[in-house]
């Protein structure tokens, strides 16, 4: 497997008071182009750690984190980063918000017209493309948000709770409309989430972290089909799985499976 993204023996502590927490003690993991792999855990496991070190926004203390076997130094373009707060600027419009990124880019303004309003289009938000985040449910805000990371054309999406601060049907809409996007799209995603359900129905693999020090406990594949549907969410195949990843997650005094 040709790995997009490759965490290898990684370690990172962060200074308390009078000791260190250890966020992550030899964490391996490796993800392929074009994959959707979802991270669940409990808390303290380092779920947004390891995202945040993917995107340059933290380093190692030993080991190494690349993206197409060279080493993370820092953000880039390559890799676009979506959180669960929308942090959109509300004085912009939702065009004028997808177009920062592309205009810190130095792109034209016709290049950046063009690339923004195929991001917008791609998340549903045409009809919104000249409104204030004010106006905007919490569903569109987050779809905004995505549209903004998209445009600057990332080969990996970085994703930390997107849809937690959302109501559960919102929540499913977003889902569904990520699938669809990615489907189109096709770049290797990262998701964090502490949701299970969210967890296996988005990914093609499920990394269930551990707590205390933060590592992998099991990697569980998802072998259910794209495009995932609501008949998918309710078969017994889904069940199973769900089941199977809750257990990892939950009941971490037992031995984890190897799959």
């Amino acid at each position: 497997m040709n790995s997009k993204i490759s965490f290898r023996d990684v370690v990172k502590t962060f200074p308390l008071k009078d000791t260190t927490f250890t966020a992550l003690d030899g964490v391996d993991l490796h993800i392929a182009d074009q994959e959707f792999v979802t991270v669940v855990g409990p808390s303290g496991c380092g779920k947004s750690t390891l995202m945040n070190m993917a995107a340059g926004l933290e380093v190692p203390d030993s080991g190494d984190v690349l993206v197409d076997g060279k080493p993370v130094l820092g953000p880039g373009p390559d890799r676009g980063v979506i959180f669960q707060q929308y942090a959109l600027f509300p004085w912009l419009t939702v065009r004028q918000n997808v177009e920062f990124g592309l205009k810190l880019a130095d792109l034209p303004a016709e290049e950046r017209r063009r690339r923004a309003e195929g991001a917008i289009a791609l998340v549903g938000l045409s009809e919104f493309a000249d409104a204030l985040p004010k106006t905007l449910s919490g569903g569109m805000k987050q779809r905004c948000a995505i549209a903004r990371a998209y445009a600057v054309d990332p080969q990996v999406l970085l994703m930390d709770e997107p849809f937690g601060a959302l109501d559960a049907l919102t929540r499913v809409q977003l889902q569904d409309q990520l699938l669809e996007t990615w489907s189109q799209e096709k770049r290797t995603v990262l998701f964090i989430t502490h949701d299970v359900d969210e967890a296996v129905y988005l990914a093609s693999r499920v990394v269930v972290m551990a707590a205390g020090p933060g590592r992998v406990r099991q990697v569980i594949d998802v072998d259910l089909p794209y495009p995932r549907t609501e008949e998918i969410r309710l078969s017994a195949e889904f069940r199973r799985i769900r089941n199977e990843v809750w257990t990892s997650v939950y009941h971490q005094d037992a031995p984890a499976s190897a799959a």
